[in-house]
């Protein structure tokens, strides 16, 4: 059962995203803020993420990911706020 405090990013970053270390430092800084979720490489060249925890926590998630690593080139992101779940376990590179 989600807390109400909880909530759910999905999120679609584009620019040089691939191949910059984007998935394995999200998740690096995801597990930091003890959120749950997973990101991915889309064939289109975008990385997709999905955060889910406490708001204030998905929130901070969100504004590292207009910036990234050092590697990466943040053209512009693409958000959609959900209400929490409660169904997911880690965090994941896929």
């Amino acid at each position: 059962m989600p807390r109400e405090d909880h909530e759910r990013a999905r999120v679609s970053i584009s620019g040089r995203v691939q191949g910059v270390f984007f998935r394995d430092s999200a998740r690096e800084k995801a597990e930091g803020l003890g959120l749950a979720g997973w990101v991915t490489n889309l064939p289109d060249g975008r990385v997709e993420a999905l955060f889910e925890g406490p708001s204030e926590r998905v929130r901070e998630m969100v504004d590292w990911c207009e910036q990234g690593p050092p590697q990466a080139s943040v053209e512009d992101v693409a958000v959609d706020f959900q209400e929490a779940r409660g169904d997911l376990q880690g965090f994941e590179v896929r």
